[in-house]
């Protein structure tokens, strides 16, 4: 005998056996038990959450000789015809292959005979929201006002492309999603009536993968228990035959990410390459992880929500800490953007690359959750000294590297440190003040003081750094320079050392001088 599929041969046969939709379930028991049965149904919801099971065990039900609390009998000669495909009762029509006015016209021809044997006669019309135009209207007189005898389901996993005068003549039932919890009891239970041995953890994972579904689920199991026939069905077995990576592979993923680690990163890439295992399924697992990863920045009260061990929750919970949420939002961005264009592109792992140097360096992006990476990128290189008040184009120096040259006029991160201890406490405040001080005087002074760069002078006198032209002359004149140092006496209450010095236009007043907003790292008040 031919072997027969998992989902085929464990397809429910009573209402009992449906898993995961207990509403629709209980619903149409109380219908059948009251005599209340409706003429037109429409099930709706994504594939393998069970429309066509429930539309064929609500037939049987409909016409059964000895129906019991849990729908059909299944022993009655109407209940095996009915299972064996060969009652004249049940009409299944496939409507993505028979969807033209002439089918549907064959329909309505034939509600007009009462069936020889049984109760009903029971359409149903699966993949419904197919049909044409033209169909739809041929149905909608007979579907308003069918015969007493006649019941139509229809099935669709697309409600939306369905006419609204269909849908207000059918009492319309949504099928969930199935849990992972309920895909995997299922799946233990059909196990066990095979003889296979399978660990949990990888049951767990191939109800995940189903997203739902539970003939995927059922599909999934099958393909894994035929890859390793005879042997025990294990985590890292379903893996390796889904083509999936561990969470261990994320974690040192995420890890390469926050260092800013391309090589790293592209190296694990194609470690996963080279394992033979799908790119999509790579990408789709990682935002997942990295999904997990927000919940647990989110609340510390989602264990519910976030499926997996305890021992990877906890380890998540330790790189939640890693980095912050607008980050982990950004990646997921960019993955979730991989996902809908590596499914069908003919080089996957050049889009996936692309992604993880993305993820890398945030530079590649204008957005704003890119800004704020690279904002952050900027100061935690400030604080580990990587970056120093240097020229552009000027060597960085890090470590125990040997110091290259440095032009006039540079400034060490150690210098500048010493730099700021060794500032005058006027000076310091004048700094830290400077727009309210600027604020009063008048124009253009204003305007050409907002413009100084204030550096350090001789004798640690104050320095105002200007470029050559109108700002510089404007301060040659008698009696402006009077008007800054009244200004600054005003704020601090005694007379305050300062020059005015010029650099020429084009010339960067930091390749020269010591801007000491910056060095004394204080938080610039802004001008009203």
């Amino acid at each position: 005998m031919s072997y027969t599929a998992l989902y085929r041969k464990f397809r429910p046969n009573n209402f009992a056996e449906v898993k995961g939709q207990d509403h629709i379930v209980t619903t149409l028991r109380n219908q059948i038990r009251a005599n209340r049965i409706g003429h037109a149904y429409l099930f709706t919801g994504t594939r393998g959450t069970g429309k066509t099971s429930v539309a064929k065990i609500l037939a049987k039900a409909v016409n059964c000789e000895n129906p019991t609390v849990d729908g059909p009998c299944g022993v009655c000669p109407s209940c095996r015809a009915i299972a064996a495909g060969a009652s004249m009762n049940v009409i299944e029509i496939d409507a993505a292959s028979n969807n033209g006015v002439d089918n549907i016209r064959e329909i309505v021809e034939e509600v007009a005979y009462s069936p020889a044997e049984g109760k009903y006669r029971v359409y149903i019309i699966d993949e419904v929201h197919m049909l044409t135009p033209g169909a739809f209207n041929a149905l909608l007189k007979t579907l308003e006002e069918p015969p007493s005898y006649v019941i139509f389901i229809l099935a669709t996993t697309e409600v939306h492309r369905l006419p609204i005068t269909i849908l207000s003549r059918c009492q319309r039932y949504d099928f969930k999603r199935i849990s992972i919890d309920t895909i995997t009891d299922r799946m233990k239970e059909l196990t066990a009536a095979e003889g296979v041995e399978v660990e949990e953890k990888a049951l767990r994972y191939i109800a995940k993968v189903a997203d739902g579904s539970m003939r995927d689920a059922l599909s999934l199991l099958d393909q894994c228990i035929a890859f390793h026939l005879g042997d025990v069905l294990t985590y890292d077995k379903a893996l390796e035959v889904l083509g999936a990576v561990d969470t261990e592979v994320f974690s040192r993923l995420l890890r390469f990410v926050l260092k800013r680690d391309v090589k790293g990163c592209i190296g694990l890439l194609d470690e996963v390459v080279l394992q033979g295992r799908e790119l999509l399924q790579f990408v789709v697992d990682f935002t997942w992880y990295l999904r997990n990863l927000m919940l647990v920045q989110a609340s510390d009260n989602l264990e519910d929500v976030i499926d997996m061990s305890t021992d990877n929750l906890l380890k998540l919970k330790e790189e939640a800490g890693l980095a912050s949420p607008d980050q982990v939002v950004r990646y997921i961005r960019i993955f979730s953007e991989l996902s809908g264009q590596i499914r069908y592109a003919s080089q996957k792992r050049i889009l996936a690359e692309i992604a993880l140097i993305k993820l890398c360096k945030p530079s590649m992006e204008v957005s704003q959750d890119a800004l704020l990476d690279r904002i952050r990128d900027l100061e935690e290189k400030w604080e580990s000294g990587i970056l120093s008040m240097q020229p552009e184009g000027a060597a960085g120096v890090r470590g125990d590297a040997p110091s290259a040259p440095r032009a006039s006029g540079e400034v060490s991160l150690a210098e500048k440190r010493e730099l700021a201890k060794a500032l005058p406490e006027d000076i310091r405040e004048i700094v830290k003040k400077w727009p309210s001080i600027v604020a009063g005087a008048g124009n253009p002074m204003r305007t050409y003081l907002k413009s100084a760069q204030l550096s350090l002078g001789n004798d640690n006198s104050l320095l105002l750094v200007l470029e050559d032209g109108l700002a510089s002359d404007y301060f040659t004149a008698p009696g402006h320079r009077e008007q800054v140092g009244r200004l600054l006496e005003a704020f601090s209450g005694k007379e305050v050392p300062f020059e005015v010095r010029t650099v020429e236009i084009g010339q960067k007043k930091e390749e020269s001088y010591v801007d000491l907003s910056k060095v004394i790292h204080m938080e610039i008040e802004e001008e009203d």
